[in-house]
């Protein structure tokens, strides 16, 4: 589609399509690009848009991203839910370890993790943050129940610290492991700056288990890790 041949939306139905066109353009480039490359021009050029046109639907660039923030928790959310779920003798570092692999194998939500509080929350409306916040809100209820399901002795409190670390420590970790190409290189050949290469997955496992074992005096299954 070319923005010579774009009509704008007549419908309801119409505006949802073209809504759910751009989210869908801004992931694919994110994806391929990193969200700090790209530009609401990006986005409309992508879509075949005129950006005064695509500003019909999204106020801000921030707020396409903040929509793509709420729909990969929706996403991740059940993932992890089901993996915990699905343990049969779950611990602290089985816990841990479902945490970590969900979320590493999410690189695109972790880069919006990270995004989300630094950026775009902060040029969107109250009521694009407000819609935001509940589904984040929906969603952590429901892991913390699944987490605590997993680890009965789990208080609640500590429940939803684990994952304000989990999905904190992702969008920081995702950012450090993805420099730049020519960064990249130089942490590669210099062994001095070696510590600054992450291996997200481990590096979360390790960190959440320690933390789970913690909050749940007694409780030891085996080495941190990590």
């Amino acid at each position: 589609m070319t923005s010579t041949t774009f009509q704008r939306a007549r419908s309801a139905e119409a505006k949802q399509a073209r809504e759910q066109a751009i989210l869908d353009a801004a992931r694919r480039l994110a994806t391929e690009r990193g969200i700090r490359e790209i530009t609401l021009t990006d986005i409309a050029e992508a879509v075949g848009m005129h950006k005064s046109a695509l500003l019909r639907y999204f106020e801000t660039r921030e707020e396409i991203f903040l929509r793509l923030t709420a729909d990969g928790w929706r996403e991740w959310g059940p993932v992890l839910r089901s993996e915990l779920a699905h343990d049969d003798v779950p611990t602290p570092s089985s816990v841990a370890a479902a945490y970590a692999r969900t979320l590493a194998a999410r690189g695109p939500f972790c880069d919006l993790l990270a995004q989300a509080p630094l950026n775009l929350e902060r040029n969107v409306s109250v009521e694009a943050v407000r819609a935001f916040k509940l589904v984040t809100h929906e969603e952590l209820d429901g892991i913390v129940a699944a987490t605590r399901a997993a680890l009965p002795d789990l208080p609640e409190k500590a429940a939803v610290d684990v994952v304000a670390t989990a999905v904190a420590l992702a969008g920081a970790f995702w950012q450090i492991a993805t420099p730049g190409e020519d960064v990249l290189a130089l942490y590669r050949s210099d062994p001095r700056l070696g510590h600054a290469l992450v291996d997200v997955e481990p590096r979360l496992a390790g960190i959440l288990a320690r933390l789970l074992r913690g909050s749940m005096p007694g409780h030891d299954d085996g080495p941190a890790g990590g």
